[in-house]
């Protein structure tokens, strides 16, 4: 894997691990949540600060990032897709 893919993987399995959505980990990390969504499929190219940042509202060092997985492992699942709660007017 390259760093970029590894970036991706463990971004993926840290959120999910945790249940969090990419729009609650952008909010917490003050990134964009279609950029944070374009790291996981490996579309952007993150800066060093931005890992980072991403990283602290992860609760990980920045190196848990580039954590290389075992030759063995499944690619991380999606948190399933969630429902708006329901309107109170």
């Amino acid at each position: 894997m390259n760093a970029r893919q590894l970036v991706a993987w463990n971004l993926r399995r840290l959120r999910v691990e945790r249940g969090l959505s990419q729009e609650k980990l952008a909010a917490d990390a003050q990134v964009d949540r279609a950029y944070l969504g374009g790291l996981e499929r490996e579309t952007e190219n993150p800066t060093v600060d931005l890992l980072d940042k991403v990283a602290q509202a992860l609760g990980q060092p920045v190196g848990a990032l580039f954590a290389v997985p075992n030759a063995d492992a499944n690619p991380p699942k999606p948190l399933p897709p969630g429902r708006k709660a329901p309107s109170t007017k």
